[in-house]
């Protein structure tokens, strides 16, 4: 659903016309779902800290040592009709370099949205239902007024971290790992 913001503008009705939009600047972030615009919430500046948090975890990885990059609301094509922009996306160095080279859209092995509280449940299930279908290896839902991490391997197997939990992003990332607690200090 699109609020007052945008609803004066011509909308895209295509992909194509998506893609060339020059979305508002007002804080939200929105992608296409088989012809249908989604708007959401952006990272807020009171994610600085979390974000923070993850990107200095991911600079000890080897898979950063191999030119591997976690990329925030990058475009990703999951398929011909659904475009998302996730708040965090694991690149890998090897996809980073072929991208110039092949028509193929590149899916994150791993990716990382930050949920807040006016999500909408219904669209946060049907967006892990579609990250793995595309490839997504690994999936975290990070809760930060909940200070939990959900960590989906699959669509049916979650991990609830909490507290001294133990968040991981193995088998794609087996040295990205992070307890509860310092991920929300």
């Amino acid at each position: 659903m699109l609020y007052s913001t945008i609803e004066t503008q011509t909308l895209p009705t295509t992909l194509a016309e998506f893609m060339g939009w020059d979305a508002p600047i007002d804080g939200y972030k929105y992608e296409w779902n088989d012809g249908e615009i989604e708007k959401s919430e952006k990272m807020k500046k009171k994610h600085l800290k979390l974000i923070y948090a993850l990107a200095s975890l991911f600079d000890g990885t080897k898979a950063k040592k191999q030119k591997g990059l976690l990329i925030p609301e990058q475009d990703v094509m999951l398929t011909g009709i659904q475009l998302r922009r996730p708040d965090l996306a694991y690149f890998s160095g090897v996809q980073i370099e072929n991208s110039d080279k092949t028509d193929d859209e590149p899916i994150p092995a791993f990716v990382i949205e930050i949920i807040s509280p006016t999500d909408d449940a219904v669209k946060v299930e049907a967006k892990i239902a579609e990250y793995f279908k595309a490839g997504v290896e690994v999936l975290w839902h990070i809760y930060p007024e909940n200070q939990a991490v959900y960590v989906y391997t699959s669509r049916k197997t979650v991990k609830i971290c909490t507290d001294d939990d133990i968040c991981s992003a193995n088998p794609t990332l087996p040295d990205f790992e992070i307890s509860a607690n310092q991920l929300f200090a």
